[in-house]
């Protein structure tokens, strides 16, 4: 026979499992839309910003053709980076990752259209 304080814990273990079967939360494996404060945190890989005063939100990396940005260490976006495949061809200073200013286009860079490395 089980006591009180066996069936809690009891109780508590098959909450936990449970809650550990279907990931979702408050911090992690954010979908596109919801707050975020580092991509780390976003399904997508990629935490959003519109301007420095606008909250970050998760949102899709960009698509070939998008703009986007460079990798930061930060993990707060003004463009997203490219889809996995793609390259930016965004200005890779030290000077344009620290004004945000590194934007570029995302372009494949197997595809016979490819930019000139210039």
């Amino acid at each position: 026979s089980y006591t009180p304080m066996d069936k809690v814990w009891l109780l508590l273990l098959l909450t936990l499992a449970l809650a550990e079967s279907k990931p979702k939360g408050l911090i992690m494996n954010l979908k596109n839309g919801e707050l975020c404060l580092n991509s780390a945190q976003c399904i997508s890989k990629c935490c959003h910003r519109t301007s420095g005063l606008s909250l970050a939100r998760c949102a899709d990396k960009a698509a070939e053709n998008q703009e986007c940005s460079l990798k930061n260490l930060i993990g707060v976006y003004y463009k997203c980076p490219c889809e996995s495949g793609l390259s930016c061809d965004g200005d890779r200073t030290i000077i344009g990752s620290i004004t945000n200013s590194d934007f570029g286009v995302c372009y494949d860079p197997r595809s016979p259209l490819k930019k000139n490395n210039s």
